[in-house]
């Protein structure tokens, strides 16, 4: 049986997986105690379903228990915790006050978490012994108690749990059925050491037509910095038992070091201005302090008609009003909020990360490099090894050429694949650009990957100057027309074509275009080679491309690398060359150069082999 329920709660982990990280991520914990009577109501009935209704109504994080049998004959043999863990999901712990009726009785504890251990301290309790239960886990620990009906007995039952909160470092809560009112003896010395953390104007008891306080949730007083209080309630339940349960909710605030989810990354480099982006793990205030040296910062934060945007795991911070050619040296910083409402705040630690440095280029700057990836489908073992291949070159910014975060099924899943990559490639220093392949554009956080890039002119296509090099890129889209059944509809990549359309004709004719002293095309799907397969860039776009002057053309997704030259490929006005696959025996890494007049493009494989090293 005990191995039936943890299978089910395995499973249900598995299944909930998804909430639980966001639930977990921001540190909110959703504490009840409930005294239930052994789930005896006041109809008199015994009704488990209708306990464990209560419990799930309301997604409890920890649910502790007072008054539970075990195994009794008033329970039918039942054993209560077990009954209930199978019926809420949650891992039961059980913790025997007395021998009762041929079982036991005591106290118990529901956790979605399971406990990094368990164990119980005898209570004195003159007409029954009672008893304390605590779990400890990873950050926090949680007590329950039944205590006695005499006040000598309370009174010293609360320097043994005084005792088992001072013997940890963590937020000690305690919760029970404290058998007691507000401003009793035992209650005044209770607050000498624990802050309520449930509100004891609220009455709980009896359950039909409450008149007195008798449930609490408390926490610790040296630990009570660490929590803040969202919100707390009695739950309006009648019926399943004599009490009601309370409930408080909580934030656990971050440690310093736990705040900063990623390293910050580097987009948009255009217009004297620089964008940085970074994740947290805990609701934040964010800034950056950046200056042309380490001491005489600037404080930027970002504003939207007024207000700053903030509360939130997302930063991306634009820096304006640059100098081209400036060593610019920053630092981020993120403030956790643990409470963000009209007119009171709370705020917790502040993170600060360690200094990073770039520089815009000047715009008559005849020097880069560039390092160029692509379609590495969230392969970090090729990654790793592609870059073992370029990482003692100095290069000023990194391409990630589409289908790289591919097939994004969550934000979790696309935030550890980004991290990965722009953590390898150093994105803290210099910027790196992501250009959408067709797997981008695939699966449930497909359209979500917009929150995590700042692109050059709001648009997945564009085109900026890295000095007097013009750099263009488009977005082809997906691979298959929009009438394809798997797209259900939802797509219109022909539009997003015809606006390129429009966008490649006032491009081309452009000053920027026009004077620049070397021009790059940068686009996933191939225009040209791209073999026999679904063509509408090649249609729409080719007229517009056969008389433009680019020096060379970088393209991806065929998963097999190529070099056409220029006129090989129905007619491309410039050379065309197509980067490998994910996999390590055909993966492909490129260096474009520009030294002077002089551009150059290398091709490398993951051993290091030069495929291509073309003088353009």
């Amino acid at each position: 049986m005990k191995r039936c329920l943890l299978l089910l709660i395995l499973l249900y982990g598995i299944l909930q997986a998804p909430i639980m990280l966001a639930e977990t991520g921001r540190n909110t914990l959703r504490i009840i105690s409930y005294n239930i009577r052994s789930a005896r109501g006041m109809d008199n009935q015994i009704d488990y379903r209708r306990v464990a209704d209560v419990i799930n109504k309301n997604k409890p994080w920890i649910v502790t228990l007072q008054e539970i049998d075990s195994v009794t004959l008033r329970s039918g043999n039942t054993d209560v915790i077990q009954e209930l863990a199978r019926k809420t999901l949650m891992y039961p712990v059980f913790a025997p006050a007395i021998a009762f009726d041929g079982g036991k009785y005591g106290v118990g504890m529901l956790t979605k978490e399971q406990p990094l251990r368990t164990y119980y301290r005898p209570l004195p309790g003159a007409e029954e012994p009672r008893v304390l239960l605590i779990a400890e886990f990873e950050r926090y620990i949680v007590a329950c108690t039944h205590l006695s009906l005499t006040e000598s007995d309370r009174l010293a039952s609360l320097s043994i749990i005084r005792e088992e909160a001072e013997k940890y470092d963590k937020p000690f809560i305690l919760t029970g059925d404290w058998n007691d009112v507000p401003g009793s003896p035992f209650m005044d010395k209770l607050y000498t050491d624990f802050e309520l953390l449930t509100d004891s104007k609220k009455h709980t008891f009896p359950s039909d037509t409450p008149t007195v306080c008798l449930d609490y949730i408390a926490i610790y007083k040296p630990h009570a910095n660490r929590f803040t209080k969202l919100s707390d309630r009695v739950i309006d339940e009648p019926v399943a038992s004599d009490h009601r349960p309370v409930m408080a909710d909580v934030r656990l605030k971050a440690e310093r070091d736990k705040i900063f989810y990623n390293r910050p990354y580097l987009q948009n480099p255009v217009d004297n201005g620089i964008t940085v982006m970074w994740q947290t793990t805990v609701p934040v205030y964010s800034w950056v302090e950046y200056g042309t040296d380490t001491v005489n910062l600037k404080k930027a934060h970002k504003l939207v008609d007024g207000q700053v945007i903030c509360n939130d795991l997302h930063t991306n911070i634009r820096l304006e009003g640059l100098q081209a050619g400036k060593k610019y040296y920053y630092r981020v910083c993120s403030k956790e909020i643990t409470l963000y409402q009209a007119y009171k705040k709370e705020f917790g630690e502040t993170a600060m990360s360690p200094f990073y440095s770039f520089s815009l280029p000047e715009p008559g700057q005849k020097d880069f490099t560039a390092i160029i990836f692509n379609d590495l489908h969230k392969q970090e073992a090729t990654l790793n090894a592609l870059y073992d291949q370029v990482k003692n070159i100095p290069y000023d910014f990194v391409v990630f050429n589409g289908d790289c975060i591919d097939d994004p099924a969550n934000e979790h899943e696309a935030l550890m694949h980004l991290k990965m990559q722009c953590e390898k490639v150093g994105a803290e220093n210099v910027p790196v650009f992501y250009l959408r392949g067709n797997h981008e554009i695939r699966n449930a956080y497909s359209i979500g990957l917009r929150n995590l890039f700042d692109y050059v002119g709001d648009k997945t296509y564009g085109a900026f100057n890295w000095g007097d090099t013009r750099i263009v890129m488009l977005d082809c889209g997906e691979d298959k027309s929009d009438s394809t059944p798997v797209y259900y509809g939802l797509n219109d990549f022909t539009q997003l074509r015809l606006d390129q359309v429009d966008f490649l004709q006032q491009e081309l004719s452009c000053e920027a275009f026009k004077k620049a002293s070397r021009r790059v095309l940068l686009n996933h799907i191939p225009i040209y080679g791209n073999g026999d397969d679904y063509q509408p860039c090649t249609e729409l776009w080719s007229p517009l491309l056969k008389h433009a002057s680019f020096d060379i053309n970088l393209s991806a997704h065929t998963h097999r690398f190529a070099y056409h030259p220029k006129g090989s490929e129905h007619g491309n006005n410039f050379p065309v060359v197509i980067g490998g696959s994910q996999r390590m025996a055909t993966a492909t890494v490129m260096v474009l150069r520009k030294r002077g007049q002089e551009m150059s493009l290398e091709v490398l494989n993951t051993k290091g082999e030069s495929l291509l090293d073309l003088k353009l």
